[in-house]
């Protein structure tokens, strides 16, 4: 996942039979990349295109031998089922030999026709390499357009391998001025996010939004900490017409950039406790 152009989705060594399914690049390009980021062709590829830049086009299945290379374009409209089966007809011919599935970028797709088809293509392709000795490898870019529906398909700490969000910037800074406050951010993070979206006030204190934690591991004062830092990453902000105890303002809470702040944590291995 990157908020900083296409996901690199085929970086490191890929063998064997590549299938690549295209949601946001066209053929050629996608050819090119190949040599900018791995410095060479895959030895057998075959890609389903479903890119705005080839709809319109008839639906047809190309061959190049000599570039072993086969491509099926996808007509307008494109819908999950005609996707997946064209990816089946291109695994059938990968039976016995290591298979990479590319998915690239499904942020496209995520945005014509919501989580639900994502989640229904991934879960299609996932079937359909089972019998194989196989890898998917899923790219999605971060936008604002689509950044509040990730959270219904991906989840931060299982799903995502790879991150390259601008929040990690925000995250560094706090490690290294305030690496208490980071340590308590790394470890109730979720819990945190459990209190803001079932807190129903708009500008609660910490102990607040601690009553309405079912089965709490922070206190109020930990949780309090946690809040603290999230405002120091701009997930929310604090309410300054008020004295006494803080109070945090979550009417600007964004739940997408905490989605990112866990799936940043989670990636950079930083998923261990800290000892209140």
């Amino acid at each position: 996942m990157s908020d900083r152009g296409q996901p690199p989705v085929r970086d490191g060594d890929i063998g064997g039979q590549v299938v690549s399914l295209l949601f946001g690049t066209g053929i050629e390009e996608w050819r090119r990349g190949w040599r900018r980021s791995v410095g060479t062709l895959p030895d057998r590829e075959a890609i389903v295109s479903a890119s705005d830049l080839t709809r319109g086009a008839a639906t047809a299945t190309r061959v190049v031998p000599d570039q072993g290379l086969a491509y099926t374009t996808l007509g307008a409209p494109v819908n999950i089922d005609r996707i997946l089966e064209a990816v089946t007809e291109h695994v059938a011919d990968a039976r016995g030999l290591d298979l990479t599935v590319i998915i690239d970028d499904v942020e496209p797709l995520l945005a014509e026709h919501g989580p639900d088809a994502v989640k229904e293509l991934l879960e299609g392709v996932h079937v359909r390499v089972t019998d194989c000795q196989s890898r998917v490898v899923v790219g999605c870019s971060f936008r604002e357009r689509t950044a509040a529906s990730l959270g219904e398909v991906f989840d931060p700490v299982t799903d995502i391998e790879r991150i390259d969000h601008s929040v990690a910037g925000a995250l560094d800074a706090l490690r290294g001025d305030d690496p208490t406050t980071f340590g308590y951010v790394r470890r109730h993070w979720t819990e945190a996010r459990e209190g803001i979206e079932r807190c129903d006030r708009n500008y609660p204190q910490a102990k607040q939004v601690h009553a309405v934690l079912s089965d709490p591991e922070t206190t109020p004062r930990t949780l309090g900490m946690t809040l603290s830092g999230l405002v120091s990453l701009g997930v929310l902000d604090t309410w300054s017409e008020t004295v006494g105890p803080t109070r945090y303002d979550l009417t600007a809470y964004e739940p997408a950039r905490l989605w990112a702040v866990g799936a940043t944590l989670a990636v950079d291995g930083d998923g261990g406790s800290h000892e209140d």
